[in-house]
């Protein structure tokens, strides 16, 4: 399941669970958020267990998303997720920032817009 909202000027989209969209449509439904809200900044906010459909979904939406020039970044608690969102992220050309926090992350998106 997928929720979105505004929090200071930060498009925040936030994987509940994985018993929502598959992987393609997940994606499709992250980047087409980030393409309404553009150029505000996104975060995304995965749970500790984060599927490996998942994180294809995310580096994918990230992925179609490139174009923009919108900062697009990810908070996770789970240090694997962290480890494959950055390896896919620099296998795509970079770009992608990947936090340990959502607090951080929303923070740092807020201070990197203004």
């Amino acid at each position: 399941m997928l929720s979105h909202a505004l929090e200071s000027g930060v498009l925040v989209l936030t994987v509940e669970d994985d018993s929502g969209p598959r992987d393609e449509d997940l994606a499709a439904l992250i980047s087409d958020l980030i393409h309404v809200h553009a150029p505000t900044p996104a975060v995304v906010v995965l749970d500790r267990t984060v599927t490996g459909a998942v994180i294809e979904a995310v580096a994918e939406a990230h992925h179609r998303c490139r174009h923009l020039r919108t900062l697009m970044s990810v908070a996770t608690p789970s240090a694997p997720a962290r480890r494959a969102l950055q390896g896919r992220a620099t296998a795509d050309g970079g770009g992608l920032v990947v936090h340990a926090r959502a607090d951080t992350a929303i923070a740092t998106a807020c201070a990197t817009a203004a």
